[in-house]
């Protein structure tokens, strides 16, 4: 820790012990220090009963957004789509009672809405390719109804390619 940083810290620290005699009851006091864009001389010093989320709020309720761009909600979203993408995967599931389990479930359940839209895309493709066989067998069919069975039959075909089935 550089010497500025530390004589601060040390100041800061005898500043807390004055200011919080001043604060009504139930209230919670952090100094805060930071430097825009470098760590070097970040500095979070609480009083020893707060509490880092209740601050959290307090900057919530004074502006603090999630619309802004930080490396804390960068890092949160990435978590959730990795969830997301491991959840779709069927592997590596969170600890149990991890607050990522939501997000992987979600991910688990999606896939397997997938699977089962898959299974009856491909059902309705083959049965369409059997009534058109079923038709010409017969001998008589009408061929507008054959043009929207191979049209039906083409979206069916792009639409399980592009799903990998």
């Amino acid at each position: 820790m550089s010497a500025q940083k530390e004589l601060f810290r040390a100041v800061a620290i005898d500043a807390i012990s004055d200011m919080a005699q001043y604060l009504p009851s139930n209230c919670e006091l952090l100094v805060v220090a930071c430097r825009p864009g470098r760590k070097d001389f970040d500095l979070v010093l609480p009083s020893p009963e707060s509490n880092l989320n209740n601050a959290l709020d307090a900057l919530r309720r004074n502006g603090l957004s999630i619309d802004g761009d930080n490396a804390y909600k960068r890092d949160l979203l990435d978590a959730v789509v990795g969830a997301l993408a491991l959840g779709a995967q069927n592997s590596n599931p969170p600890p149990t009672g991890h607050w990522c389990q939501r997000f992987w479930d979600i991910g688990r359940e999606e896939r397997g809405l997938h699977e089962e839209l898959v299974a009856a895309l491909k059902l309705n493709r083959e049965n369409l390719r059997a009534c058109q066989a079923t038709i010409h067998l017969a001998g008589g069919f009408d061929p507008a109804y054959v043009d929207d069975a191979q049209a039906a039959m083409a979206v069916a075909d792009a639409v399980l390619a592009k799903a990998g089935a």
